[in-house]
């Protein structure tokens, strides 16, 4: 069975992107070298060059994936649970759970901020997990178990938060101590139940 231009072009970029992520993952964005990512993906520079323009466009279409892949990860924790707090801790403890995973930590805590550009890391970021967080702060404030207020500004300093947590695991620290802290800071959130 013969495999058409597009299945062609679409095996191509995966086989870029599945490379270019494991190898920004382990060596960072700055030791990753785009005609060597080709050669290991068994294609062309050329090809490399025409998918993505550059390293810089590779780089950005992996952080899109894993930011991606992220927000699932939280949403999908949080959607397990039927009560609105238990998917806000879930979801929150699900991103925080992130920081050991090395394309997480090194990709989207560490290079993105600095490779992409502060706002273009934040944009792709509320596309994604800080959009699951804002909602689910909203749905806690319509439902009154937090304080209505501001939804924004409460989920810029979570996410910060939590951001800054991720990376504390991710070098080292304990996850269950950061998993306390965390709910330490939720609880202080709570005003009770309507």
């Amino acid at each position: 069975m013969a495999v058409s231009r597009a299945e062609q072009r679409a095996a191509t970029r995966q086989a870029l992107l599945t490379e270019g992520r494991q190898r920004f993952a382990a060596d960072g964005y700055h030791h990753v070298v785009l005609a060597e990512v080709a050669r290991a993906a068994g294609v062309t520079k050329g090809a490399a060059y025409h998918h993505f323009d550059s390293k810089a466009g590779l780089f950005r279409a992996v952080v899109a994936e894993v930011q991606r892949e992220l927000g699932e990860r939280v949403a999908t924790e949080a959607e397990r649970y039927e009560d609105l707090w238990e998917q806000l801790r879930a979801g929150c403890r699900a991103f925080l759970a992130a920081g050991t995973d090395p394309a997480v930590r090194r990709i989207l805590l560490v290079d993105a901020p600095t490779v992409l550009g502060w706002d273009e890391w934040r944009a792709l970021d509320e596309e994604s997990s800080a959009r699951h967080l804002a909602e689910a702060l909203a749905a806690l404030a319509a439902a009154g178990l937090i304080a209505d207020q501001p939804v924004e500004p409460l989920a810029r300093l979570l996410s910060g938060a939590m951001n800054e947590a991720a990376l504390w695991i991710a070098r080292g620290g304990d996850p269950r101590a950061a998993e306390e802290a965390l709910d330490r800071l939720l609880s202080g959130l709570r005003t009770g139940t309507p």
